[in-house]
């Protein structure tokens, strides 16, 4: 049975449409695949035939500035080919295919083949900023999309650039910097603080804990949603760890089992399908 809540605190009126849902944003990692087909058209179909409304993907440049939904630096882990993005022009990279069979997609098919979901970017180097403003203006999502980056400097770059070509301001999440000023005000327990470091931002995402350090904690739930943000966890995959964070009151959870995440959030009465 799951634990009962531990956080009174109510969720925090939404700030974006991105985050305006009625029950915890499930995310799905990458899309959904149990064959290694991450960020693949194919993942984010099955995570959208499951129900999902929200994509978690990232975006990269190729050599030439073409936009991508990929994870790493380098074609090496996922796909048949090899090589650094920053070196290869898009024309080699549309050849590569994510386990043997899936093709790279850019980022505008991703916002293109599924319209009404709403898509966590993870803006992965510099040279994706320009080329996500220009994919945000020419594809209208920037209400549907949430700019993230472990980079302070690059998010407000991306969010500034996004700003400029489409008049229009996508949610975001808090990067490592704005994150450990956050944290340590809550440590401190200063309020004014919290809502200090975490002004402009509409969610921390966070893991359960970094190394022995607890970051999930009740306190925080309740100072973020003071400062009137989300806290979304990564990457949770084991359905008693999922009941726990969602008793704990947190918003949401990034998740490489879609399925599991699902079953879940339909259990407790709080699936809400796209």
């Amino acid at each position: 049975m799951p634990a009962r809540r531990v956080s009174a605190d109510p969720r925090p009126p939404s700030r974006h449409p991105f985050t305006d849902h009625p029950g915890p944003l499930a995310m799905a990692h990458r899309g959904f695949s149990r064959e290694g087909l991450e960020n693949s058209l194919a993942a984010f179909a099955a995570a959208v035939d499951l129900g999902y409304r929200y994509l978690e993907t990232d975006a990269r440049a190729t050599a030439d500035g073409t936009l991508i939904a990929f994870h790493d630096d380098r074609l090496d882990r996922v796909t048949d080919r090899r090589g650094l993005l920053s070196e290869l022009p898009w024309s080699e990279v549309r050849r590569a295919r994510i386990g043997g069979r899936e093709p790279v997609p850019l980022l505008a098919e991703v916002l293109d083949a599924f319209p009404r979901a709403r898509v966590n970017v993870d803006v992965k180097d510099e040279a994706a900023v320009a080329p996500l403003a220009e994919v945000l203006r020419r594809t209208g999502a920037a209400d549907r999309v949430l700019v993230t980056s472990f980079s302070d400097r690059r998010r407000r770059a991306a969010l500034a650039a996004v700003g400029r070509a489409t008049g229009a301001r996508p949610a975001t999440s808090a990067g490592t910097a704005t994150l450990v000023a956050a944290l340590s005000a809550v440590r401190a327990r200063t309020p004014a603080l919290v809502r200090r470091a975490l002004a402009g931002v509409d969610a921390v995402q966070v893991p359960v804990r970094h190394g022995c350090l607890e970051i999930v904690t009740p306190a925080l739930v309740r100072a973020v949603h003071a400062a009137g943000a989300q806290v979304h966890v990564w990457t949770v995959d084991d359905p008693v760890q999922m009941h726990a964070l969602l008793d704990l009151g947190v918003d949401g959870l990034i998740t490489d089992r879609a399925d599991l995440l699902r079953d879940v959030v339909v259990a407790r009465g709080q699936w809400v399908p796209a």
